[in-house]
């Protein structure tokens, strides 16, 4: 009868073992198996932004200059001069322009604090790239900034004909800079900056 009993109590024992085993030997089992497995955290998406076609317009100004805009743009006159702002209500962005009148041989004043505001953004810029402009037919001269990073301002640039008229522009969103999120826009509105560029033409 003890035989019996130990007998028992030893195949009870093992069978227990078996189920408190198994959970083991199956996660040990599932581990080797997803050992190549690697969990990240998913990376921060951005909205898909969508950008119309559009068409280009004279901007005819009570000013010494001329160029052409996006018909998705709007223009904002400071104070009744010949400063403004090319607004972009959709992306929160304007391009903020400012003319000044050439004298005294001051164009190398203002070309110095061109290239003294474009540098100030380096900071926390990863490059500065300079482009020259050269529309002899139009005696427009100047240079395109191409400022990369997380800066305030990405796209700058001045156009002068270095006798009479002195023009600066510079491209500024209305949100924190965050170049993975902007650059599209950035992209974007840089076409119609050098298409600006193209067509400015001075009275």
């Amino acid at each position: 009868m003890f035989h019996h009993m130990v007998f028992y109590f030893c195949s009870t024992m093992k069978i227990y073992r078996v189920y408190l085993l198994l959970p083991l030997l199956l996660l040990f089992v599932w581990g080797c198996d997803e050992e190549d497995v690697v969990i990240s955290p998913k990376p921060k998406g951005y909205p898909r932004l969508h950008f119309p076609e559009k068409k280009y317009h004279t901007y005819t100004p009570a000013c010494p200059y001329t160029f052409e805009i996006s018909d998705l743009s709007s223009i904002k006159v400071k104070n009744d001069s010949c400063w403004c702002d090319i607004v972009y209500p959709a992306y929160k962005a304007s391009i903020h322009l400012s003319y000044k009148p050439v004298r005294n041989n001051n164009i190398s004043q203002y070309i110095e604090d061109s290239r003294d505001f474009a540098i100030r953004h380096q900071i926390k810029a990863t490059g500065l790239n300079e482009s020259i402009i050269i529309r002899d037919t139009a005696k427009v001269y100047g240079l395109l900034y191409d400022i990369s990073g997380n800066t305030a301002s990405s796209v700058q640039f001045y156009l002068t004909d270095s006798t009479r008229h002195f023009l600066r522009g510079a491209l500024y969103f209305n949100v924190a800079p965050n170049i993975d999120s902007l650059q599209v826009v950035i992209d974007y509105i840089r076409k119609d900056i050098i298409h600006l560029i193209k067509t400015t033409q001075w009275k």
